[in-house]
């Protein structure tokens, strides 16, 4: 399977369990509980997820200017950031934006449980 349709497959997998998670659990906690939902539904499925990895911000001759704190790395390819508000903001979508660009990596995605409606963005940088 190529890099394109395996992400594609991660991120639908990553998007059901969030459904399913959502469903389950509604809005209304706090978001530590649905990265701990989203942790232990993912790798009961058999993804590998990382919690609070960092990524350092570097200027252009490489010196570290600090550091961000992922929420969670599924499959060592995808940047996944939850909220748990009232609604997306463009400063989350910025904040994904910048892990994007600071990380090298290319996919994340941007999942709110805090509305009874779920939001889920994907980013491609």
């Amino acid at each position: 399977m190529r890099n394109e349709q395996r992400m594609r497959a991660l991120c639908d997998q990553v998007r059901q369990t969030a459904f399913e998670l959502h469903g389950y659990l509604r809005n209304g906690h706090l978001e530590k509980v649905y990265e701990n939902g989203m942790v232990h539904r993912l790798r009961k499925i058999g993804l590998s997820v990382e919690r609070q990895r960092p990524l350092r911000v570097r200027d252009e001759d490489g010196a570290i200017l600090g550091e961000y704190f992922v929420d969670l790395f599924v499959g060592n390819s995808l940047i996944l950031e939850l909220k748990a508000c009232r609604a997306l903001a463009p400063e989350h979508v910025a904040q994904v934006l910048g892990y994007l660009r600071a990380s090298g990596q290319r996919d994340a995605m941007l999942i709110n449980f805090g509305s009874s409606r779920l939001e889920i963005k994907k980013f491609l940088l």
